[in-house]
Parts: C-alpha cells; sequence; structure tokens
C-alpha cells in the first residue's frame, strides 16, 4: 500500500528511460506502406494520407495548396455540402493540409464508423471534381484573406524572410499574391490532382485503437487505387539567397509595433550538428526560461516573447529567431540578440542552465509520447525525412551528454552575426 504520508521520490527528466513505442509496417495490395501505432483507451482513430503534392513539384504558384484545399469540394456523386455533411453526420473531422514537399489528407473518428468513412475519402482522393463555383468562392476567399493579412507586420516579415534566404523562385521562399489566385484554373488542378493524388505515391498512418480488422478495411477501401503506380519526378530548386543581410521595411507608416527576423540557412537533420543544435538552441531562445526570453522579454521589457527555432524542412533548414517589438525598441533588441549570440561564443554555459535546458528538452520529448496520435507523429516524421528509429536514441543520449564545451564550439561555428539576415517591418 501506498504511504500517503511519505512524499514521493523527484527525479530528473534526464534520468528517465524513455522508449518509442514500435511502429507496425504493412504494405497494401497497390503498393501503399502503412504505418500504424495501436495504443490508447479511447476508441478513437486517426488515419492520415500523406501525398508527394506539395509546392516542391507544383510549376505554378500555390497550385499545390489551391488543389488540396478543393480536395473536398465536390465528387462525382457528391456536393461539396454532401461531402461535409457525410462526415459531421458520423461525428468525424476531415481535414487537409499542404507542405512544401508534401500534402495531406487527415481522418479523426470513432473506430467503429471506419466502414462508413473509408470509402468515402477514397472517393475524395479518386472522384474530385473541383466545380468551377467552388473555385470562385475560394479565390474571393483567399484574396480577402490576403489583403487582410498584409496589413500585419508579422505576415510580412515571414513572407519576406523566406525569400530572403532561399530566393522567390524556390519553393520555401517563394510567397502568393492576388493575381496568383486569378492565373488558378480548373484544369490546372486537375491535372496536378490527377498526377499527384489519383495516380500519386501514397503513404499512410494510422493510430489510436485500431480495429482488428484496420489492415483488410484499409485494403478494401484503398488497395486497388492507381497509387505509387508510377515515379515521383525528379524535381530539384536551386537556393537563391538574397545578396543584402540587413532591411528595413515599412509596411504601415502609422504602426507602432514592428516584426523582427533574424536568420540565417542551416543544415538539415542528417549533418551531424543539427541535434547539437537543438541542444544549443534551447538555451539561446527556443522556451520560455532562454537567454532571449530572460534578458529582451523579462529584463529589457521590449517584447511579449521572443523564440528562435529551427525551420522544419526536409532539404535545407533555417536558424530563425522571431519576435515583435515596440517600434521604438526594434533597433535595441536586435542588438540584444547578438549581445546574447556573443555570449554564448565567449562563455560556457553554467552547469545548472544546461542542466534546466536537459530536463527541459527531455519533459519535452515525454510530453510528444502521450498519446498515440503523438508518437505517430513522430514516425510520420522520422519516415518523411528517411531517418530510422536510431535518430530517436541518438537524440536523448546527446541531450544527456552534450558538453558545455561543445556547445560553445557550437556557437563559435554558427552564431556569427555576419551570417545572418536581419529584417525589421515596421
Amino acid at each position: 500500500m501506498i504511504d500517503r504520508k511519505k512524499s514521493p521520490a523527484i527525479y530528473d527528466a534526464v534520468e528517465f528511460d524513455l522508449k518509442l513505442k514500435p511502429c507496425e509496417k504493412y504494405t497494401l495490395d497497390n503498393g501503399v506502406p502503412v504505418y500504424a501505432v495501436n495504443a490508447g483507451e479511447q476508441d478513437v482513430v486517426m488515419v492520415e494520407f500523406v501525398f508527394f503534392a506539395g509546392n516542391w513539384y507544383e510549376n505554378q504558384n500555390i497550385l499545390a495548396a489551391s488543389t488540396n484545399f478543393l480536395l473536398k469540394n465536390g465528387t462525382q456523386h457528391k456536393t461539396a455540402l454532401e461531402v461535409n455533411e457525410h462526415f459531421e453526420f458520423h461525428g468525424a473531422y476531415l481535414n487537409r493540409h499542404c507542405y512544401n514537399e508534401t500534402a495531406t489528407v487527415t481522418l479523426h473518428c470513432l473506430s467503429k464508423h471506419l466502414p462508413q468513412l473509408l470509402p468515402a475519402i477514397a472517393e475524395v482522393l479518386t472522384e474530385s471534381v473541383f466545380p468551377e463555383e467552388e473555385l470562385a468562392i475560394y479565390k474571393q476567399n483567399q484574396k480577402q484573406r490576403l489583403e487582410v493579412s498584409l496589413k500585419k507586420c508579422d505576415f510580412v516579415a515571414n513572407r519576406l524572410i523566406d525569400d530572403y534566404l532561399y530566393g522567390i523562385e524556390h519553393p520555401y521562399g517563394k510567397y502568393t499574391t492576388a493575381p496568383d489566385y486569378d492565373a488558378v484554373e480548373r484544369e490546372q488542378l486537375l491535372a496536378f490532382y490527377q498526377q499527384y493524388y489519383t495516380k500519386g505515391k501514397c503513404v499512410v498512418f494510422t493510430a489510436g485503437k485500431l480495429p482488428a480488422d484496420i489492415q483488410q478495411q484499409l485494403n478494401s477501401a484503398f488497395g486497388h487505387l492507381p497509387f505509387n503506380q508510377q515515379e515521383i519526378p525528379e524535381v530539384t530548386h536551386a537556393v537563391k539567397p538574397a545578396v543584402e543581410k540587413k532591411y528595413n521595411i515599412i509596411n504601415d507608416a502609422s504602426g507602432v509595433q514592428g516584426a523582427i527576423r533574424i536568420a540565417q540557412p542551416f543544415p538539415n537533420r542528417h549533418h551531424p550538428d543539427f541535434i547539437k543544435a537543438q541542444v544549443l538552441n534551447n538555451v539561446f531562445g527556443g522556451f520560455f526560461g532562454s537567454r532571449l526570453m530572460s534578458n529582451i522579454r523579462e529584463d529589457k521589457g521590449y517584447t511579449y516573447g521572443i523564440h528562435s527555432y529551427l525551420q522544419n524542412h526536409i532539404h535545407q533548414s533555417a536558424w530563425m529567431i522571431s519576435t515583435e517589438a515596440g517600434r521604438d525598441v526594434c533597433a535595441a533588441t536586435i542588438e540584444e540578440v547578438y549581445k546574447e549570440m556573443q555570449r554564448l561564443r565567449d562563455e560556457p554555459i553554467e552547469k545548472d542552465e544546461l542542466d534546466l535546458v536537459r530536463n527541459y528538452m527531455m519533459g519535452s520529448i515525454l510530453g510528444d509520447l502521450d498519446g498515440p496520435f503523438q508518437i505517430i507523429s513522430r514516425w510520420k516524421n522520422y519516415v518523411l525525412n528517411n531517418l530510422t528509429e536510431s535518430y530517436f536514441y541518438n537524440n536523448l543520449q546527446t541531450i544527456r551528454t552534450i558538453s558545455a564545451e561543445e556547445l560553445q564550439a557550437l556557437a563559435q561555428k554558427y552564431l556569427q552575426p555576419e551570417a545572418f539576415y536581419e529584417l525589421t517591418v515596421v
């Protein structure tokens, strides 16, 4: 029996023996790989279809995003309203997202409703018709949203910094204008849809309290579809960063706040410094107790929040510092960012601070493994980035063992002000 008068022992998160729950893999009749995590107490399930249909593969701006958005806005047998009502009737949620390399269609529902919902998704993925009236509404709505967003300095800053890092023609650097929406035609959507969805490369991820016959259900609904019957086009994009490194943009002459972005190109996850840099980034600006937050938010009061992070891209990445500050203190904020870089270059991190960051990072990973949906999300990240399970354990080992001297050397290598692009939008 538990002694309620005795407090339980307290352990540091770095002492936890974290394990990544294994992921079952099988293949449908048409060659589509399925990754499954069967866990959880509630009778809910997530099924996500990942297609290599991001803007990396488009030959016209926003074609990939527009196709993905309009997928469920009408099929050969159902109107957009009927498609949505079918999923809502079963208490299900069907969502879609378009990223740089991939696009997804994701179902969340009760396990018992899969037999009614999986065939409906197959219909969306093979019989969407992209009605002209739905396309017209989409264009109008998106242009209105864009017009409103362009008045916000943080929105403009996010667009421009990626352009400076990668070039406006690169998928990571391009951004949308109103004429881009006007140029999208139904025939182009249908062609992109046929190539990259109906006949495209598909990977399925599923998690939750899975039915015993989940493999048979998926195979019955999708195993006969023409997915994965052709190779993904080999597409490369040249990175053409801007020549100038410092920019000041006036977006609202009467605005009182400015958006600051400071960023430099950085290697992707396969580089040996990537995991180590994540530890250094957390010391620098990666969580609420970071140096940037302590200095610029708590001490100086220049901003409500400032963060640094490594971009979640597959081919290239970037190290980014992001904040919004008062217009009159933007220059001072940037100066303090560079001072914190210098401190990391010049002084080893104290043991107490490094231990705090280690525990924060281990605790965050523990939280990310809390439930089947979070676990399959981590597996998806590894699969799509061509990583293995060993990456997870290498990450844990690095967090536990990296030294202050290694982090200082890393700061001296990467946290050099002249390597960063600097943008202020007011």
